[in-house]
């Protein structure tokens, strides 16, 4: 008796065991994975989803169509250093005070740059605090395994990618710059080469499914972060020849620049070169879509894709027009901040969303999804978009963008708050402000600042208490700046930059272009 006794308790446990083994499998396996892909300098109508009858992005296009497509998305920032870390922290620049990219000059030591500009940047965080308990970190702590690729740029030795939460690093660094070119041989100590002229757009999908089909049978962050479509652009001569064609199909303009407040931006989508590097990311993007289908991860899968400024209208490569958006990467205005922001949740139906959001934003979401609390020691600006996901509505509330800096695009140092329909920019060089309402004036043509002095004063007031609250960075005016100097810089700008950008544009539309240096090594010599 006491025998059988013995093997009914041992049986009861046995059976207890497994099914609690079943349960935490069960509950580990219903905890979703994350791909987050960030797109570098891409702008809002870079994407044939968008309207572009230039660019070609299937793959990126298959996202938003199965996605809630936030048509009011944006980045934390207008340019990238800001913007990424506030996706790792949760929080507006003017809080984690990284608000510039890192590597720029700053205070006195911006006039070495012989800029004669009347505002001396102001300094700002070379890093993110290893204090901070980034989304990764968040992730890990919480029985993810995580994974990065590709460019990096919020902090040096001591503060890269695996410094803040993620296991495996392949590829992220302080360069903020495809260093070496997309082709193999690159310059990257934390991605070796290993065939002479490999696409590193490709290559970085390649270590994400190589990563996906290591870790599939747990939950996983895989944020795969392209160098593309930074500078300098580059492609193959094929999708070159592809894209020029295709441009002198559409009817070439007979201009593509004009002048902007102070630099010339481009204003046509033909540039043929940096079109193929944009389908060069775009089949990246494929390469990881057909992993997660073929390994049956699609539907326990959140996708995300978004960029971390504006598309490049103006200074460094001149590759893109924004518009119908005024201005690019760099720029305070709409051009600079809005984004591809989509977020494919498998068993969500596909939709637009028009409430405003951030990048501040993925954070809470993420881990919202991931039944993960936020961290006790972490300040998140951001919210969980999954109620509104799901149906139900989020409060208005404000957005903030903090930029004591000039870029080398034309913006301006300014602060900027949204809140509903209206946008304030506080202008700090001067404190000149600019209203827009951007449900009648998307395109931010129309300044109510004098019209409407009332909303222009609350809605400043309310900017510039919130920066004072989280003790923002800012710069002071520059004593030697010369009113002289800069119309000479003006008049140089217009006389001679102008024809200089027009005929490059012309060169690359030319049958017989050849950069000289077989593609950028794209041709490999036998």
């Amino acid at each position: 008796m006491m025998y059988r006794i013995f093997l009914f308790i041992c049986l009861a446990l046995l059976i207890s065991c497994n099914s609690q083994k079943s349960t935490d499998v069960s509950d580990s396996k219903s905890q979703p994975n994350f791909v987050f892909i960030l797109a570098d300098d891409f702008g809002l109508y870079d994407l044939s989803f968008m309207g572009s009858d230039f660019y070609e992005t299937p793959n990126i296009d298959k996202i938003a169509k199965n996605a809630i497509v936030f048509d009011q998305g944006y980045s934390a920032s207008r340019v990238c250093s800001p913007s990424r870390a506030s996706i790792m922290s949760g929080q507006f620049t003017a809080r984690h005070q990284i608000t510039d990219w890192i590597g720029a000059r700053s205070g006195e030591d911006w006039r070495k740059l012989n800029r004669n500009d009347r505002y001396l940047p102001a300094a700002y965080n070379h890093k993110l605090p290893l204090e901070m308990t980034t989304l990764p970190e968040a992730l890990r702590d919480g029985g993810y395994s995580t994974f990065f690729t590709g460019k990096w740029h919020v902090g040096d030795v001591g503060s890269h990618p695996e410094d803040h939460g993620f296991q495996i690093n392949k590829g992220g660094w302080e360069v903020g710059s495809p260093k070496g070119g997309y082709f193999s041989p690159w310059e990257n100590p934390s991605l070796p080469n290993k065939e002479a002229g490999e696409n590193l757009s490709m290559r970085l999908a390649k270590e994400t499914v190589d990563f996906i089909k290591q870790e599939k049978s747990k939950p996983f962050l895989a944020y795969l972060s392209f160098y593309a479509v930074h500078g300098p652009i580059q492609t193959t001569e094929e999708k070159w020849r592809k894209y020029r064609e295709k441009a002198e199909k559409n009817g070439i303009a007979d201009h593509g620049f004009e002048m902007e407040r102070l630099l010339p931006i481009r204003v046509t989508q033909d540039n043929p070169v940096y079109a193929g590097l944009v389908e060069q990311m775009d089949d990246a993007v494929g390469l990881v879509l057909d992993e997660l289908e073929s390994s049956g991860l699609i539907d326990n899968t959140i996708i995300i894709f978004t960029s971390d400024n504006g598309g490049v209208a103006s200074g460094d490569a001149y590759s893109t027009s924004n518009y119908p958006l005024r201005g690019g990467k760099g720029y305070q205005w709409e051009g600079g901040i809005r984004e591809p922001y989509f977020i494919w949740v498998p068993s969500e139906k596909a939709k637009s969303v028009d409430y405003p959001v951030s990048g501040i934003d993925f954070y809470p979401t993420i881990i919202d999804y991931a039944g993960i609390s936020k961290p006790d020691n972490q300040v998140l600006d951001g919210v969980s978009l999954k109620p509104i996901i799901e149906g139900k509505s989020l409060e208005e509330r404000p957005l903030f963008w903090h930029y004591p800096h000039y870029g080398n695009q034309g913006g301006e140092p300014s602060s900027i708050m949204r809140l509903g329909d209206w946008k304030i920019i506080n202008y700090l060089e001067d404190g000149r402000l600019e209203l827009y309402n951007l449900a009648k004036d998307p395109m931010e043509q129309n300044n109510l600042a004098e019209s409407n002095q009332e909303k222009a004063s609350q809605m400043n007031d309310q900017l510039m208490s919130w920066l004072k609250s989280v003790n923002a960075n800012f710069g002071e005016k520059d004593d030697q700046f010369s009113a002289e100097l800069a119309v000479e810089k003006m008049k140089q700008k217009k006389e001679v930059l102008m024809p200089r950008l027009e005929a490059q544009r012309k060169k690359f539309l030319d049958k017989d272009f050849d950069p000289k240096n077989n593609w950028w090594g794209s041709k490999t010599i036998d």
